[in-house]
């Protein structure tokens, strides 16, 4: 588990807590030596004369004394590095994220990391600030009392080595017997956070049902899963906490039993039998600690797995000679691509799209539309073929010039919970004011921005929860036309609106398209009917291309999906 915390933190932050470890190894070790001055502290004690016990007391004391000063100093260095790393974790997770391909976030991954970025993130570092110490006391302690234990009588230090083998394997077996249903407990969990929310978000629709008066069967069944799942973790973790209190208590049994034999035999003294079972005892604690511990490790080694995972995962390639774009022209170039190990979404695809001109992509759910685009902005890499942006390999092009190139507007926007100013100012930062409020006007933003309270102050919500999806649409707009890109990719914009925002955002669309060059995935026949040109695609390549009318002439596919859809 250090081995991977180490790992997720990197090379530039894992050396404090590799200092911190260290400190907590000294103070472990300099507990245990402090119980050898028990031994001529007893012997003193139990003597003829117990005054000559006062010097060996006044050292046991000072032992202990740097044990107490060791034990704040490594506790506050864990809490310190904890806490400064927790930014310094956040910092390298963010940069990371940031590199990663857009295509990489799908619907499932962003929930992930969200959890990771949050509860993870924090659970990750509570292993330095609050875990890291029982940890490194129950591994290293015990060991040097043993150590101290065989220093003063072999054989009893002999009889408490011989239970570090057993102990051990009470943890592995433990540790398996838990992981399966720790794992099992931690998707039932999940899956039961997701029914709340499902049944929170399904209130209209139970309440315009009349059942709100019972009980959602989904939701119910998920929090009984996690009831049993719990119940079976207890139960598989059990017979390991017993088993480790049995084998810790049979060990300090088998120790008094030799105590008592080699001190009836006169082979060693009872001033040294008291000590050695006095360290004995104090080998248990940690030991029986170790159950506790266990639990909260594994979980902790759960998510540092899965942190390590994400960031492991390789970004796109960034070429070492980037090489600039010579126009805005686009082209696939028998490109392939695959989703997963089986799953082909785009088969050796071939098209061009000259410079100012505009090209429809139609064609059934599924068929590979959404993922043209994402290959053209380089969501992702193709498995096969090239996709090139002005004569250019996008996989030679650097990724910030690459960008730059694209206006993006999808069908589902995302906005921050900021003012619609700042989501605006998104496509452009260092936009004027003026620029800013044209852009808005283009996209008829300002009428919405005229009936808001705050107007261009007012802040939208988390995801623009506050605005319409018509309203969330314009701001994409005006973010795209904001940005002046020469390229514009569009993927169905209009598909979900109502007619009074659709007539809205398609007049922005036209500004926007105007003198671009454009890529757009299309349902409406008055949109598709401005292309210069329009593939049909299914089944992962494309079936049909041509004008709009000669599509319609033709007969074909694409004449029929059209009278079906419009």
């Amino acid at each position: 588990m250090i081995r991977t915390l180490l790992s997720v933190l990197g090379d530039d932050y894992a050396p404090p807590v590799r200092r911190t470890l260290a400190l907590m190894t000294v103070t472990a070790v300099a507990e245990g030596l402090s119980y050898a001055l028990l031994v001529p502290v007893l012997r003193e004690l139990l003597g003829p004369t117990p005054a000559d016990a006062r010097p060996w007391l006044l050292a046991f004391g000072a032992a202990v004394a740097c044990y107490a000063v060791l034990r704040y100093v490594s506790d506050l260095a864990g809490f310190r590095v904890g806490t400064t790393l927790l930014s310094g974790l956040y910092h390298r997770l963010g940069d990371h994220l940031a590199r990663l391909p857009i295509g990489w976030y799908a619907a499932g991954r962003v929930g992930e990391v969200s959890v990771l970025a949050g509860r993870g993130v924090l659970q990750a570092m509570s292993v330095i600030a609050h875990l890291l110490w029982p940890f490194v006391s129950a591994s290293v302690t015990p060991l040097t009392v043993v150590a101290v234990m065989l220093a003063f009588n072999w054989q009893m230090g002999l009889a408490a080595l011989a239970a570090a083998p057993l102990v051990a394997a009470v943890q592995v077996w433990t540790s398996r017997a838990s992981a399966a249903t720790d794992e099992e407990r931690e998707r039932r969990d999940v899956e039961a956070t997701d029914r709340v929310v499902e049944y929170l978000r399904a209130q209209p629709v139970l309440r315009a049902g009349g059942r709100t008066a019972e009980r959602f069967d989904l939701l119910d069944d998920a929090l009984q899963e996690v009831q049993r799942s719990t119940r079976r973790s207890t139960l598989a973790a059990l017979p390991g906490v017993v088993g480790l209190g049995l084998t810790v208590q049979a060990v300090f049994t088998g120790l008094l039993a030799l105590g008592a034999y080699l001190a009836l035999a006169g082979s060693v003294g009872v001033a040294e039998v008291l000590t050695i079972l006095v360290l004995a005892t104090r080998c248990a604690d940690p030991l029986l600690s170790l159950t506790d511990a266990g639990g909260q490790l594994r979980a902790a080694r759960t998510v540092l797995t899965k942190l390590d995972t994400v960031l492991r995962t390789e970004p796109l390639p960034v070429p070492a000679d980037p090489v600039p774009p010579q126009g805005h022209d686009l082209e696939l170039d028998a490109a392939s691509f695959r989703h997963g190990a089986d799953r082909i979404v785009l088969d050796r695809v071939s098209l061009t799209v000259p410079a100012g001109q505009r090209l429809a992509v139609v064609g059934p759910s599924g068929a590979g539309k959404s993922t043209l685009l994402q290959l053209l902005a380089r969501f992702h890499d193709v498995d096969a073929g090239a996709v090139r942006v002005g004569g250019v390999d996008v996989r030679r092009i650097d990724p910030d010039v690459l960008m730059a190139q694209f206006a993006i507007v999808f069908q589902h926007v995302h906005l921050f919970d900021g003012t619609i100013e700042e989501n605006v100012r998104l496509g452009r930062p260092d936009a004027t004011d003026a620029e800013v409020r044209d852009a808005a006007a283009a996209a008829r933003l300002d009428e919405v921005v005229e009936r808001l309270p705050g107007g261009w102050a007012a802040h939208v919500g988390e995801g623009g929860a506050r605005l319409s999806g018509g309203e969330r649409q314009r701001v994409s707009i005006a973010r795209a036309l904001l940005k002046d890109a020469p390229v514009v990719l569009l993927d169905e914009v209009t598909s979900a609106l109502d007619p009074v925002n659709e007539t809205a955002v398609q007049e922005g669309i036209e500004r926007l398209m105007a003198g671009r060059t454009v890529v757009m995935v299309a349902h409406r026949m008055h949109t598709v009917r401005r292309a210069d040109h329009v593939v049909f695609l299914d089944n992962g390549g494309i079936v049909e291309q041509g004008s709009h009318d000669d599509l319609l002439q033709q007969g074909g596919r694409y004449a029929d999906f059209s009278t079906v859809r419009w």
